[in-house]
């Protein structure tokens, strides 16, 4: 038997995999004493339950966090019998490597973390960097949007000859590709430079992408300035229009207005992680679920079997 458990970070996006799995959210408190400090109380028997936690570490990256360390060591005191952390979106992603002299590996001690905390599995989603897997000492599963949002494309984008999918950096073309694949369409790729964290240019496009209808594919938008740069290059390079599909709608800062005021004729995210009122009120911007997929691969753990046979 499994038993879903949901933290405070996307409780719509909780409830929506627990519907998919025809389960209830076992009951339990996640709330903040008077100093901020978290505290958590699981209010129904988890002994010797199969236990998934709901709750990416997006925004505010540090309080979500807590809360899953301390709702992991509640179920660890209770002893439940495997404990499943299930992250749609994994915060400290992008610190997977070291950039410079005495900087840290901080998605390594996030890892650790939850590993210490009692954790036996990781279950996330498009993950910044793949080899973050190897992160943890616990068996990881790293889900992959791109059927859903290939689907979308269908949908929205009808094939023809002039659909061409962006690879935003050179790092994420094994990405793009694998939805110009699905998609059967042409690849192109923006060269650019980053002088600096949360600033880039363009320095050139790697491809032909005149008359096309461009649609630039990446795991994570956070400023939105690199979607922006590359859309106003593409349109300078005679794309006829250019979209985007992210898999992390991270979205802080002056992001959303650049999203209104730039080029794109839209952002279509997934529901990873919640979107405060701005985002979900801007015309250009549009979630859609993977509460489907998630739910899919919790039942698959839950009933031991294959999580790779989604993608098949």
């Amino acid at each position: 038997m499994k038993l879903l458990l949901s933290g405070n970070s996307n409780r719509a996006l909780s409830q929506a995999i627990a519907d998919h799995l025809d389960a209830p959210l076992t009951k339990a408190q996640v709330k903040r004493f008077a100093d901020n400090e978290v505290f958590a109380v699981i209010e129904e028997n988890v002994r010797g339950e199969d236990v998934f936690i709901l709750q990416s570490t997006s925004y505010p990256a540090n309080d979500n966090l807590m809360e899953l360390l301390i709702m992991t060591d509640a179920l660890v005191r209770a002893s439940a019998r495997r404990i499943t952390a299930v992250m749609p979106y994994f915060g400290y992603a992008r610190q997977d490597r070291k950039t410079g002299g005495r900087t840290p590996i901080s998605a390594k001690l996030v890892a650790n973390l939850i590993t210490r905390a009692g954790a036996d599995r990781v279950l996330t989603m498009d993950l910044h960097a793949g080899q973050i897997q190897g992160f943890f000492d616990i068996p990881t599963d790293n889900l992959v949007a791109t059927p859903v949002l290939a689907q979308d494309i269908k949908e929205n984008y009808p094939r023809g000859d002039d659909l061409m999918i962006v690879s935003p950096d050179v790092g994420g073309v094994v990405r793009a590709r694998a939805l110009a694949s699905r998609l059967d369409a042409d690849l192109a790729i923006v060269d650019k430079r980053r002088p600096k964290a949360g600033e880039s240019e363009v320095m050139n496009i790697i491809g032909d992408v005149e008359g096309r209808r461009c649609i630039l594919f990446d795991d994570i938008v956070d400023s939105g300035g690199t979607l922006v740069n590359a859309a106003k290059a593409l349109i300078d390079q005679g794309a006829t229009e250019v979209s985007a599909y992210i898999s992390h709608g991270v979205l802080s800062g002056p992001a959303v207005q650049r999203i209104t005021d730039g080029p794109l004729k839209e952002l279509v995210i997934t529901n990873s992680i919640e979107q405060p009122h701005e985002v979900l009120n801007c015309k250009k911007i549009r979630a859609v679920s993977v509460a489907p997929l998630i739910g899919e691969a919790i039942r698959r753990i839950a009933n031991e079997e294959s999580v790779s046979k989604l993608f098949d």
